[in-house]
């Protein structure tokens, strides 16, 4: 049986190692990118893999990317993977509104216009389920990352709330996927938007941003790799177990660990709340 995945945020990164793994699976991969005739001509061999321009910013990108996969699988998808999102090495006190807004219109609301435009596909195969990146930053608030660590708290918030009824309303699961540093362009182009915005401004902040990037390249000199995420990914759909939260590798699980240990996969925490709210 032909199973089919959605993914946005597909061209670098973790987005296109879980595509290219899905694909080379045997399943039907629709990728989402900006950048949609550059995608075509280099993975033209994928022949399980469709490009489809998913701006995430944008419901009617959205809503035209959803309808063709609705019209190429006769109006279902199984697996929804809410991938897009960058992240922002600037503090609070330093950050204009505009590019706040743009970070959580990516990480966040991006999110949300993704799963509203791909539910009703879900809820037509009569099982789906939907994950979304989140980060070691959406459980564990750090330093000068504290706008990018606020849009994936709100997108772990979102995830857990959904988890406490997508499931026995519509038979979707839901998972977040946690990673740590990983090796991929998500953070030289942090650190590119630094630059084109300024650089690390000469200021008060300036000697704990200094010490916090050098840590920071200490700690992820040895960063996990995007394929290695994928696999993380694939396990998870394919696998009986359904958890909410999910790290990606031994360093993202240790970093989160005194948030963590009581209910590492977030499951005990769902099926209490949905039992206290829902009876369920």
């Amino acid at each position: 049986m032909n199973r089919t995945i959605a993914i946005t945020g597909a061209s670098t990164g973790i987005g296109l190692a879980t595509a290219l793994r899905f694909a080379r699976s045997g399943w039907t991969v629709y990728a989402g990118t900006r950048n949609l005739e550059r995608e075509r001509a280099a993975y033209s061999e994928e022949t399980s893999l469709h490009w489809l321009e998913m701006e995430v910013t944008d419901p009617a990108s959205l809503e035209r990317a959803f309808a063709e996969i609705a019209h190429s699988t006769g109006g279902k998808l199984d697996v929804l993977f809410c991938n897009a999102g960058y992240g922002y090495l600037r503090a609070l006190g330093q950050a204009p509104l505009e590019e706040i807004r743009q970070v959580f219109d990516t990480n966040v609301y991006g999110v949300m216009n993704t799963i509203q435009a791909a539910l009703p596909l879900l809820r037509e195969a009569g099982y789906g389920h939907i994950l979304a990146t989140s980060s070691v930053g959406g459980l564990v608030g750090q330093p000068f990352n504290e706008i990018y660590c606020a849009s994936k708290f709100a997108v772990e918030g979102l995830l857990e709330s959904l988890a406490t009824y997508y499931k026995p309303l519509f038979n979707i699961d839901v998972t977040l996927i946690e990673p740590g540093a990983i090796a991929t362009q998500f953070v030289q182009t942090v650190y590119k938007h630094l630059g084109e915005t300024g650089g690390i401004l000469e200021d008060e902040y300036k000697p704990l941003i200094d010490a916090y990037t050098a840590n920071f390249a200490k700690r992820a000199s040895v960063p996990q790799t995007a394929d290695s995420v994928a696999e993380v990914v694939f396990d998870v759909v394919l696998g009986e177990d359904k958890p909410l939260r999910v790290r990606t590798s031994e360093a993202a699980e240790a970093f989160v660990r005194h948030k963590v240990e009581k209910d590492p996969s977030g499951t005990e925490g769902v099926l209490g709340t949905r039992k206290l709210h829902l009876g369920l």
